[in-house]
């Protein structure tokens, strides 16, 4: 059973950073590519990052580009997600997902897990 757990949420002043973190269990990381979106209130779920299976290529929403980035551990299991420069617009619940693919990608995601909480203030 693929299980994925988003950890690492919280509140924050504009211009702070945070580190989510996503640990997986269940499938073997390093066969799937990993991704990170955010859902905010009244708002459809919008992509924010992407790494493949080996850490060596990335993509991001334009919103983030320069601001987040996106990292694997392969041994540890675990995707991260490093938010600096943190504005308002960037409170949502955030949430991991695993795809069936090494190749990154904006969709197309097999696995999801819970979300965890950003709240940046103003």
């Amino acid at each position: 059973q693929v299980q994925l757990v988003a950890s690492g949420g919280g509140w924050v002043h504009a211009g702070g950073s945070l580190r989510l973190s996503c640990a997986a269990s269940g499938l073997t990381s390093s066969s799937y590519a990993m991704g990170w979106f955010r859902q905010a209130p009244g708002k459809e779920r919008e992509f924010v990052a992407s790494i493949n299976w080996n850490g060596d290529n990335t993509v991001y929403a334009d919103s983030v580009k320069g601001r987040f980035t996106v990292s694997r551990d392969n041994i540890k299991n675990t995707v991260y997600l490093q938010m600096n420069s943190l504005k308002p617009e960037d409170t949502a619940v955030y949430l991991c997902a695993a795809r069936i693919s090494r190749y990154v990608a904006t969709n197309g995601y097999n696995y999801w897990g819970q979300g965890t909480q950003v709240t940046v203030s103003s």
